[in-house]
């Protein structure tokens, strides 16, 4: 089944392309295509945890464009899949989707309150800060266990210059081309997600949640 999304003009399609370019060599190196009412939300996840029980927090980028209005389609397809069509105005799909763990959950859409702003140069700052510390924390020749080791205490680690926020959301809106001269990013929360948000796209983070687990307690005497 190859289909293709179309768009209203060239830049649009060359703006999604960009997006999924520049999401392929990040985490898992998907996207997520979710269309309805005209618009096209394209979403990748620089950084998820790959287990339950492990406490990386999930990243996404975020980035809504313009789609032909009879459009509605929900999918995950590998990035780089994503390709070029002989109309200008519209991309070509693969012939088959993939699955993602973070996909199976979505930012709220409304009931979001303002907390504060943080600008792009400090985003910027500690987003090389943060690809330094990785490529000094990383083995030679380590292997993808110990890649993905180093990455996320990098990038998981809260960060006070970012007011707490995961270092991740950092380096997402840097590495998805997100910071662009000297913008301030309004952050705002909505339980426990925070969207971080800047003109060319958004970058959400979700802290791990874990649920029907309880405190471990000491039992027996001192």
């Amino acid at each position: 089944m190859s289909q293709r999304l179309l768009f209203p003009d060239a830049p649009t399609a060359a703006d999604v392309l960009t997006f999924s370019g520049r999401a392929a060599p990040l985490g898992d190196g998907a996207i997520r295509l979710k269309a309805q009412n005209g618009t096209l939300v394209v979403t990748a996840a620089p950084l998820a945890p790959r287990t339950l029980l492990e406490s990386t927090p999930t990243v996404l980028g975020m980035r809504a464009v313009r789609v032909d209005p009879e459009l509605v389609c929900d999918l995950v397809v590998e990035a780089q899949s994503l390709t070029a069509s002989d109309d200008p105005a519209a991309l070509q799909l693969p012939d088959s989707a993939v699955t993602a763990t973070w996909a199976g959950v979505s930012p709220p859409r409304a009931g979001w309150t303002d907390d504060g702003a943080i600008a792009a140069a400090v985003l910027a700052e500690r987003a090389q800060w943060g690809i330094a510390a990785v490529a000094e924390g990383v083995p030679t020749a380590a292997g993808d266990d110990a890649v993905h080791a180093v990455r996320s205490a990098v990038w998981g680690a809260a960060d006070d210059a970012l007011g707490g926020l995961p270092r991740g959301v950092a380096f997402a809106a840097f590495a998805l081309g997100f910071i662009a001269g000297e913008e301030t990013a309004l952050v705002r929360r909505n339980g426990p997600w925070t969207r971080v948000s800047l003109a060319r796209g958004h970058v959400l983070t979700r802290g791990t949640v874990r649920s029907g687990l309880t405190a471990v307690r000491a039992t027996g005497g001192a």
